[in-house]
């Protein structure tokens, strides 16, 4: 496999750091979602700062892709596939994107944003969106329940779209035996 075949370091490390940033959050929210009261905010709040970290990751790679272009796809791909996997990687960019954002938007629209404000790993504030922050109660309440609805929603899509994902990857590997794996593969055959 030839250089140009694989992604950027960069863009390698940038795509498993997410990916395993996702996870853990996918973790925690389930980890903490069986607590209640006061042993919910700890977790909560690693939560919130996972989630920030991978908004920023997220828009970094992003801008990477936009100025790294990505190998081509495999001529052995017909037409449909590379549009799936267009797709696909579109709407993982705007999950990646969209639910750190529905996560940032619930918990400012959260009457507990005064009391308990968004840090990053307990270092340093991160800002509520004000609009949202200072409504009053029952809008608030309102806005709150339509940020929590979307973010709760798009968990069922990161499952949906990471399953789809990997079960391709190993498609590409196991079943067609091509190298797309080793495209982001950390490591992997040396090139031709």
């Amino acid at each position: 496999m030839r250089r140009l075949d694989r992604y950027t370091s960069v863009a390698i490390l940038l795509h498993w750091l997410i990916a395993a940033l996702i996870a853990a959050n996918v973790g925690l929210a389930w980890y903490f979602n069986t607590q209640h009261g006061l042993a919910k905010l700890g977790p909560l709040q690693i939560h919130k700062s996972i989630g920030i970290t991978v908004l920023v990751l997220s828009l970094a790679r992003l801008l990477w892709r936009f100025t790294a272009t990505p190998p081509p796809l495999p001529t052995s791909m017909n037409r449909l596939e590379k549009l799936a996997a267009h797709a696909v990687h579109a709407l993982l960019y705007a999950i990646m994107i969209g639910m750190p954002l529905t996560g940032w938007a619930t918990a400012s629209a959260s009457k507990l944003i005064k009391v308990a404000p968004i840090t990053w790993f307990g270092l340093f504030k991160w800002p509520a969106i004000d609009r949202l922050a200072n409504l009053p109660p029952a809008p608030m309440k309102q806005a709150h329940d339509l940020f929590d609805g979307l973010h709760s929603d798009g968990a069922w899509v990161i499952y949906v779209l990471v399953a789809g994902h990997v079960a391709a990857a190993l498609w590409h590997r196991f079943g067609r035996g091509d190298a797309v794996l080793w495209r982001m593969a950390p490591i992997g055959p040396k090139p031709a």
